[in-house]
């Protein structure tokens, strides 16, 4: 039937109960819910880009390499945030890092070496 409109139906398709997905949620409903079930609806978040911060590590077997003739090295101004513990050094080296495993630093204190990490401020919960 086209409801006094003509072969034709209103035109744009008039018909066919419309073009693509028109009328999921009308006509189409059950087309929809069997054969698209997750059509509408959100799926999982992005995290926003400022929340993620990569840490630049580096290995205890990579500072002979890296720097051959210091003994005393500061990796946070060379731009390495964490001393990780993995491969062997050989000398005595003083370093100086913002953070590192505790593997890392036993390999330099086996070698009598030293590691200076910055101290963590605590906050007394008592306040008079």
């Amino acid at each position: 039937m086209t409801h006094g409109r003509g072969k034709k139906a209103g035109r744009g398709a008039g018909l066919k109960g419309g073009r693509g997905n028109a009328g999921l949620l009308k006509h189409r409903y059950m087309y929809m819910k069997k054969n698209m079930p997750d059509h509408f609806g959100n799926k999982g978040f992005k995290r926003p880009q400022g929340t993620k911060k990569e840490v630049k590590t580096i290995n205890v077997g990579e500072l002979e390499e890296l720097f051959p003739d210091t003994k005393t090295i500061d990796l946070t101004k060379e731009g390495f945030d964490k001393l990780l513990g993995s491969g062997e050094i050989n000398s005595k080296l003083k370093v100086k890092v913002n953070n590192a495993s505790e593997r890392a630093i036993k390999k330099i204190e086996d070698k009598n070496g030293e590691i200076i990490l910055p101290k963590k401020e605590t906050k007394d919960k008592k306040q008079e």
